[in-house]
């Protein structure tokens, strides 16, 4: 009994290299997608862990300031929120920003518990701490020039944010 030999045949060899090529336009389709899939898991995974991280720090200052705020009844900030005016200038990704809003934030975080009265007589203060530090991420630095500023219960800060030299 004899094998035909398909291999010499042009529909065999055809079909041979469709099957060849195809097979890796589907790897290539498959790693994009598991790409994307792990890109957005990881900024995921990272926002949550700043706000655990932000909301850790926020529990630890309030609990420490419990029994001072009962006893005086004044209206305290128990928030800071921060928004970039240009952050679309800058082409910033979702992980840049929460890294730069959780450098912000840990740079000011003392202001968290404390009487708004006080922050708001000592805003320039709080400016300058922001405006006068570089903060440094993947290589590149970053400094701020805060453009509003609202203070009450939730601190809101609106930055413009310039690369450092």
């Amino acid at each position: 009994m004899h094998v035909p030999p398909y291999h010499k045949k042009r529909s065999w060899q055809i079909l041979i290299i469709g099957i060849l090529i195809g097979s890796v336009i589907a790897y290539l389709v498959l790693a994009y997608m598991y790409g994307k899939m792990y890109e957005n898991v990881l900024s995921d995974r990272i926002q949550l862990q700043s706000k655990i991280t932000e909301l850790e720090r926020q529990n630890e200052a309030l609990l420490h300031d419990k029994e001072e705020l009962e006893e005086q009844k004044t209206i305290s900030i128990h928030s800071i929120d921060i928004e970039f005016m240009n952050k679309e200038d800058m082409r910033f990704d979702r992980l840049i920003t929460h890294q730069l809003e959780d450098l912000i934030k840990q740079e000011i975080n003392d202001i968290i518990g404390k009487d708004v009265k006080s922050v708001a007589e000592n805003d320039d203060l709080l400016v300058t701490v922001i405006e006068n530090k570089t903060f440094t991420i993947d290589d590149l630095s970053y400094q701020f020039e805060v453009k509003k500023l609202y203070i009450s219960e939730q601190v809101k800060l609106s930055l413009h944010v310039k690369l450092a030299k």
